[in-house]
Formats: structure tokens, C-alpha cells, sequence
């Protein structure tokens, strides 16, 4: 076999042993991590302050919250199809109702990004993938690739937003990667 072409990765231990591990064994730890702190960070969002912008070019809290919603199901899209054309498929609006209502969003999303996550094979990471909209390619490269950059990068983008909005309208912010103002884990 030749390995520079094995799709697994693999690393060495202290005792010299080579250990292979699938890749979505290795993602699904950063992936469940990442979804819990999306989570928590939906659950305090301000019900009364929809219509809230921080500049005139940013979008209201109706929009962001609601798609950062829709963005934990996304990963499955990516895993589990060869492209999405937004001028063939239409990506239905998610309401903003409530906090409730976006967490159950998400985590439906999320379950279904998970599972399609869990039933990834390697040799689907190298797979190409492409994004677009009609003729316009948006983006166009590896499910590996497409995976980071437009469904795991993406969330987290847009939760680093959603921290701002809270922080301006004077919510408690979740720590992330560590401490926050209002949430210093014990230090």
C-alpha cells in the first residue's frame, strides 16, 4: 500500500508505534466542543432586542441568530452531497420566535451534522465538494476543506458575532476558549 496516499491520519506515540485514527474520530471532539459553546451562546440571546444592529452594514439580530441557528446542520449538506447550487436549493428562512426556538434549531441541525460526521468515511474527505449560486462558483475544493471553512470556521465566525451583539446589549457572554468578563471559569 502506499501510504503517502492513505486518508487517515496518522501520528506517532512515545513508543514509537504508529497509530492511525480515522479523521472523523479526530473532528468529532472539536465538533461537539464547538457546538456546545454555539449552544450556550443561542440560549442568551435577547428575545426583545431582534431588531438590534451594531452599524448600519451589520445585520439585525433577527438575521444573525437565526442563521447561526441554521449554520449546525449545515456540516451534514457538506458531508453528506457533492455540491449545493442556492439557485437550485433553497435554504428555508429559520424564524426567530425565541431563544427555545433556536436552540431546537440547532441541535436538530447539529444531530444531523454529528451523525453525518460519525458515518464519514476517509477516503469523502478528499472528495471534491463545490458551493455556488447558478454559473457563479463560490467555492470549490475538498469536502475537507469545504467542511472547515464553510461550516466549522463559518459557525464559529458568526458566534464570535452573536458574542459581540450580547456584550452591547449588556447580556453575559459565555466563556469560549477560555474566561470571559462574565464568565471566568473559576478564576
Amino acid at each position: 500500500m502506499n501510504r503517502a496516499k492513505e486518508p487517515h491520519i496518522s501520528y506517532y506515540c512515545k513508543n514509537h508505534l504508529r497509530i492511525k485514527m480515522p479523521v472523523n474520530e479526530l473532528l468529532l471532539t472539536e465538533f461537539d466542543e464547538e457546538i456546545k459553546k454555539t449552544r450556550t451562546m443561542l440560549e442568551r440571546v435577547p428575545e426583545d432586542k431582534k431588531d438590534f444592529t451594531p452599524h448600519p452594514k451589520s445585520a439585525p439580530l433577527s438575521k444573525l441568530a437565526p442563521h447561526v441557528a441554521q449554520l449546525g446542520g449545515f456540516g451534514m449538506i457538506i458531508l453528506t452531497t457533492p455540491e449545493l447550487d442556492f439557485a437550485k436549493t433553497k435554504m428555508p428562512p429559520v424564524p426567530f420566535d425565541s431563544a427555545a426556538q433556536l436552540v431546537k434549531t440547532f441541535d436538530e441541525g447539529a444531530a444531523q451534522a454529528r451523525t453525518a460526521l460519525q458515518n464519514t468515511k476517509d477516503e469523502a474527505w478528499t472528495q471534491p465538494w463545490k458551493l455556488s449560486f447558478g454559473d457563479k462558483t463560490i467555492f470549490s475544493g475538498t469536502r475537507f476543506l469545504a467542511y472547515r471553512q464553510f461550516f466549522l470556521n463559518h459557525l464559529v465566525h458568526h458566534r464570535a458575532q452573536l458574542g459581540v451583539y450580547l456584550r452591547l446589549n449588556e447580556k453575559p457572554v459565555p466563556s469560549t476558549y477560555g474566561p470571559s468578563a462574565d464568565d471566568r471559569m473559576g478564576f
